[in-house]
C-alpha cells in the first residue's frame, strides 16, 4: 500500500536510514528533525498516510506532538520508536490512539509491518471523517422546525405526539417529517435512526428515550 510516512526523529542518521528503507518500500516520505518543525505545517489528512514518531526529542517530546495534533482534529495515526523500553509511555500512547509503540532495535520489516497497519486504520479513520461531515451538512440543511421534528423523530416520537408537543397540526407535521427525509437522504425512520446511532451526532438515541 502507497502512502505518505512523516518522520518526526532528532537523530539525523536514523531518519536517513529509515527514509530510504520507506522510499525502497515505495512510500513518499516527508522527515522533521523535531515536533515543533512538523507543527509548523501539519500534514493534511487529504493523503493516506501515517506519522512515525521517536518518543524522546528536544523540545516537544512525541507523547506531546501527539496530543497536539488530536487537539488540531487530525486522523493521521502514530507509530511511536524508542530507543528504550518504557511501559508508563507505551501504555500513555497507546491508550491516547497510538496504532503501535516500537523500539528502534525492532526489524525494519516490524516497523513497514506496523506503517502499513497505520495505513490502513487512516484510510478507515479518512473515510468515516468523511461521511460524519456528509451527515453533519444534511443537518445543517434543515430548518429550525424540521430540526426539531428530525430530534423528535429519532426519540421514537410518532407525528400525533410531535404534533402535541410542537403545538401545530398532525398534517403539518407530516410535512415536515417528508422534508426531513428528503435532506437527510434516507427513505425509512429506521435508516434514519441508523445513520444518527452510527455517527452519534445526536448522542446516544437509547438515552435520548429514557431521559424523554
Amino acid at each position: 500500500m502507497s502512502g505518505f510516512v512523516y518522520v518526526v526523529d532528532d537523530d539525523a542518521a536514523f531518519r536517513r536510514a529509515i527514509e530510504r528503507r520507506l522510499k525502497i518500500a515505495g512510500y513518499e516520505v516527508a522527515s522533521y528533525p523535531s515536533a515543533q518543525h512538523l507543527l509548523e505545517n501539519v500534514p493534511s489528512d487529504h493523503e493516506l498516510g501515517c506519522v512515525l514518531l521517536d518518543v524522546r526529542m528536544p523540545g516537544l517530546s512525541g507523547p506531546e506532538l501527539q496530543d497536539r495534533l488530536r487537539e488540531l482534529g487530525s486522523t493521521l495515526p502514530i507509530v511511536f520508536l524508542s530507543g528504550q523500553l518504557d511501559v508508563p509511555t507505551t501504555v500513555r500512547t497507546i491508550r491516547a490512539g497510538a496504532e503501535d509503540f516500537l523500539l528502534k532495535t525492532n526489524s525494519s520489516d516490524q516497523v513497514l509491518l506496523a506503517v502499513e497497519r497505520a495505513i490502513v486504520r487512516h484510510e478507515v479513520a479518512r473515510d468515516k471523517k468523511a461521511k460524519l461531515e456528509a451527515v453533519h451538512a444534511r443537518i445543517a440543511r434543515l430548518s429550525p422546525r424540521e430540526r426539531q421534528v428530525f430530534e423528535l423523530v429519532v426519540r421514537g416520537r410518532i407525528n400525533k405526539q410531535i404534533a402535541y408537543e410542537l403545538g401545530t397540526t398532525e398534517r403539518t407535521i407530516k410535512a415536515h417529517r417528508q422534508q426531513v427525509m428528503e435532506k437527510m437522504a434516507v427513505r425509512s425512520v429506521a435508516e434514519l435512526v441508523t445513520l444518527v446511532e452510527r455517527f452519534g451526532v445526536l448522542g446516544s438515541t437509547s438515552e435520548r428515550r429514557e431521559t424523554a
